[in-house]
C-alpha cells in the first residue's frame, strides 16, 4: 500500500484577488460614473471614437463586476462535491473578461467601416472634454489595481481593460482636439481603430492565459523536470512518476506524484513527506500538494497511468 499525504486540505487557500476586494469596488465606482459620462457625451457629440471609449468602459464596468463576483464566490468554502471550493470561478471571470471585448471590438470594426463610405459631424469640444475626464478617472482606478495586477489574473484582467481604456482616452482626446481645430470628422474613426489595436492583443493575452490555466497545464514557471530532480535528490528516493502539476486559480498551484522509496525508508515516511513538501515550497512556491510514497514494484499494480 502506498503511503499517501497531502498538505493545503481543508479550507481552501485564500485567492489572490481576495485582497484587493475592497479596490475593486471602489474602481467599479468609478467605471461606472465614467461610463455615464461617455455614453451621454457620444450622444451630444456624434462621436464614434467616444463611444467605442464608452462601450470598453461599459465592459471594463461589467468585468469588474464579474470580478468582484468571483472573488466572493472563489472564498465560498470547499464540500464533498467541490473540494477546492469555486476558488476557479476567478479564471471564468477572466475568460468572460476577454469575450466580451472581442464582442466590443467586433461592434466598433463595424461601425467604424459603415462611417468610412458616410462620414458623420462630431463635436470635437465635447470629445476633448469627456475623455479627459475618462482619462484621469481611469488614471485613479490604475493607481488603485497596480499592485493587485501582479498578483491575480482575476485583478490584471480589470487592469488591463483599465489600462487600455486610459489609453483609448488619449487618442480621443488627440482625435477630438484635431477635429476642433481642422474640422477633419473622420479622424474619428480612424482613432476608433487605433482603440480596437490597442485592445485585441490584451483580451488575447488575457483569454490565453485563463484557457492555460483552464487546460490544466502546468503553471508558469514551474519546471517539472527540475521538480523531479529535486524530489529524487531526497536520500531514498528511487523514482518519481505520475508527476503533475496544474493552477486552480491565480496564486493557487497544486502537485501531485508518486515517490518510489527503498523499503526501508518507508518506516519514516512522515519525516521523508515533510522534507519533500518543503523542497517543494521553498523552490517552486507549491503549498498544495499530494504525494505517495510506494515501494518498488508497486507501480506495476496500479494499472493505466501517465507518466
Amino acid at each position: 500500500m502506498g503511503v499517501g499525504h497531502g498538505h493545503g486540505h481543508g479550507h481552501p487557500p485564500a485567492t489572490a484577488g481576495a485582497a484587493y476586494r475592497g479596490r475593486l469596488a471602489v474602481v467599479l465606482g468609478l467605471m461606472l460614473v465614467v461610463a455615464v459620462v461617455q455614453v451621454s457625451g457620444a450622444v451630444f457629440s456624434g462621436s464614434l471614437a467616444l463611444l467605442a471609449d464608452a462601450g470598453h468602459t461599459v465592459t471594463d464596468s461589467a468585468g469588474v463586476m464579474l470580478a468582484l463576483f468571483a472573488v466572493w464566490i472563489a472564498g465560498r468554502p470547499p464540500n464533498p462535491r467541490r473540494t477546492f471550493g469555486l476558488q476557479r470561478a476567478e479564471v471564468l471571470a477572466a475568460a468572460a473578461n476577454a469575450l466580451l471585448l472581442f464582442l466590443l471590438c467586433a461592434f466598433i470594426a463595424y461601425e467604424a467601416i459603415e462611417r468610412l463610405t458616410e462620414p458623420r459631424h462630431v463635436a470635437g469640444p465635447w470629445v476633448v472634454a469627456v475623455a479627459a475626464f475618462g482619462l484621469a478617472a481611469n488614471i485613479v482606478a490604475l493607481f488603485i489595481l497596480r499592485a493587485g495586477q501582479q498578483e491575480s489574473i482575476n485583478v490584471r484582467g480589470a487592469y488591463l481593460e483599465v489600462l487600455g481604456d486610459a489609453l483609448a482616452s488619449v487618442g480621443v482626446i488627440v482625435g477630438g482636439a484635431v477635429i476642433w481645430l481642422t474640422g477633419w470628422s473622420q479622424v474619428d474613426t480612424a482613432v476608433s481603430l487605433i482603440i480596437l489595436a490597442i485592445i485585441v492583443p490584451r483580451a488575447w493575452g488575457l483569454l490565453r492565459e485563463a484557457v492555460h490555466v483552464l487546460l490544466e497545464a502546468t503553471p508558469r514557471g514551474v519546471d517539472l523536470d527540475e521538480v523531479r530532480t529535486h524530489i529524487l535528490r531526497e536520500p531514498g528516493v528511487i523514482d518519481v512518476h505520475d508527476l503533475h502539476a496544474w493552477t486552480i486559480t491565480s496564486g493557487v498551484p497544486v502537485l501531485s506524484a508518486h515517490v518510489v522509496v527503498e523499503e526501508g525508508h518507508l518506516a519514516h515516511s512522515g519525516r521523508m513527506l515533510d522534507r519533500l513538501h518543503a523542497c517543494l515550497d521553498g523552490h517552486f512556491d507549491v503549498e498544495h500538494s499530494t504525494l505517495q510514497l510506494e515501494p518498488a514494484g508497486h507501480a506495476e499494480h496500479e494499472g493505466a497511468r501517465h507518466h
